[in-house]
């Protein structure tokens, strides 16, 4: 899914965006809102398809579970099929998500698990993750390339 927002650079380098109908001046970047933070780091290649994959199969299983407050009413369709032929209950497929999703972050283990769930749950950049839990700029890529690596070994992918 694309939604580019064109948004303003200024001389610091923060990003702003860029309100209706006013002339650009400076320099400026098109930004996906829509992309997650792992999927702009994979596709720079900033960290490897393992580590993406990790990464997205704890996101995967972090919204099964529905873990995220829901601040709206769900207006999807609901389809009571089993899915994958799993044979378990809507309910019963979402406990099971979550237990995947507590043994992942509890294989990442702590200090670890910070920055991967702000990163890959919460959807947070790595800058504003870094700031929340008060780290050194630019630290976060390789305390998150960390947790992935971890998050790969548990789930066995190499």
């Amino acid at each position: 899914m694309r939604e580019l927002v064109e948004q303003v650079i200024d001389a610091s380098g923060r990003r702003s965006a860029l309100p209706p109908g006013t002339r650009l001046r400076g320099r400026s970047v098109t930004v996906n809102v829509a992309e997650s933070p792992l999927a702009w780091l994979a596709a720079r290649g900033l960290v490897s398809p393992r580590q993406s994959e990790a990464g997205e199969r704890l996101r995967v299983d972090y919204e099964m579970a529905a873990i995220a407050p829901a601040i709206t009413m769900r207006w999807e369709a609901r389809v009571d099929g089993g899915g994958a032929g799993s044979g378990l209950s809507p309910a019963e497929r979402k406990v099971a998500a979550k237990r995947r999703f507590d043994a992942g972050v509890a294989a990442v283990g702590r200090g670890l698990s910070d920055i991967l769930w702000r990163v890959i749950c919460a959807g947070e950049g790595l800058p504003a993750a870094e700031r929340a839990l008060g780290w050194p700029a630019r630290s976060g890529r390789l305390v998150l390339g960390l947790a992935l690596d971890r998050l790969d070994d548990h789930y066995g992918l190499h």
